[in-house]
C-alpha cells in the first residue's frame, strides 16, 4: 500500500505560503508506518518544535491500474475519506534551505492520520465536497473539491503515468488555505459536510 501525496493543489494555500503556483502536480509520498486510524491520540515527537496540521480528503483506489485515462480514473475509487497531512514544518524548514529532501518531515510515524471511508454515493460526487477542520472547537481549515487545481480524475492520469497504482492506494489530494500548528492538548475533527470523521488529540 502506497500513499501518494499532492503538494500546493488549492490556490488560497498556495498563497498563504507564498509559493508558486505548479504546472504539474506536485507528488511525494508517506510510508505506510505514517498511517494513524480510528481517532488514536498523536504524540508530538521530541524532533519537531513546530508541528502542522493540513485537512485533506483521501482518496482509496479499488483496481490495478497504469497510464489510466482521466475519463476512465472514476472507475478506480469509489470512496472518500479524511486525512490529516501532519508536518514537522521546522524540519522540512531546514532541508529546503539546504536543498535537501524532506521527506523526514512528512513520513514520520503517524503523520498521515485517516478517517474512516464514505461511500462517494453518499455525497454529490467527487468534485462537490465540502470539508472542514476544527482545532479546538474553532473552525480552523474550510474547503471545497471543486477548488482543487488538479482534480482527482487528473491526478489519477497524472501518476499512473510513472506509478503502478494498486488495491488500497491511497491519495492525500491536498490541503486548502488555514494551515497552521498544534500544541499538547488540542483537539481536531474533521468533518465532510455535516459528518464528523475525525476526532482525535494532540499529546
Amino acid at each position: 500500500m502506497k500513499i501518494i501525496c499532492v503538494g500546493l493543489n488549492y490556490a488560497n494555500h498556495i498563497e498563504e505560503f507564498n509559493s508558486k503556483r505548479p504546472n504539474e502536480p506536485v507528488i511525494f509520498f508517506k510510508p505506510d508506518s505514517a498511517i494513524l486510524r480510528e481517532n488514536k491520540p498523536f504524540y508530538i515527537p521530541d524532533f519537531t518544535q513546530q508541528l502542522d496540521y493540513e485537512l485533506e480528503l483521501v482518496v482509496r483506489i479499488n483496481r490495478l491500474g497504469k497510464n489510466i485515462s482521466e475519463r476512465f480514473a472514476h472507475r478506480y475509487y469509489d470512496s472518500v475519506a479524511l486525512g490529516i497531512d501532519l508536518t514537522a514544518r521546522d524540519l522540512q524548514r531546514t532541508a529546503r534551505a539546504a536543498g535537501h529532501p524532506w521527506a523526514l518531515s512528512k513520513g514520520f510515524d503517524g503523520s498521515a492520520v485517516l478517517s474512516e471511508f464514505i461511500p462517494l454515493s453518499n455525497t454529490q460526487g467527487i468534485n462537490n465536497i465540502h470539508f472542514h477542520l476544527e482545532k479546538n472547537g474553532v473552525t480552523v481549515q474550510q474547503g471545497y473539491s471543486g477548488d482543487m487545481l488538479f482534480k482527482v480524475d487528473q491526478l489519477i492520469e497524472y501518476i499512473s503515468k510513472y506509478i503502478s497504482l494498486k488495491i488500497g492506494d491511497l491519495i492525500y489530494t491536498g490541503t486548502p488555505a488555514g494551515v497552521g500548528s498544534l500544541a499538547v492538548g488540542d483537539q481536531l475533527k474533521g468533518y465532510i459536510e455535516d459528518e464528523k470523521l475525525i476526532d482525535f488529540q494532540i499529546r
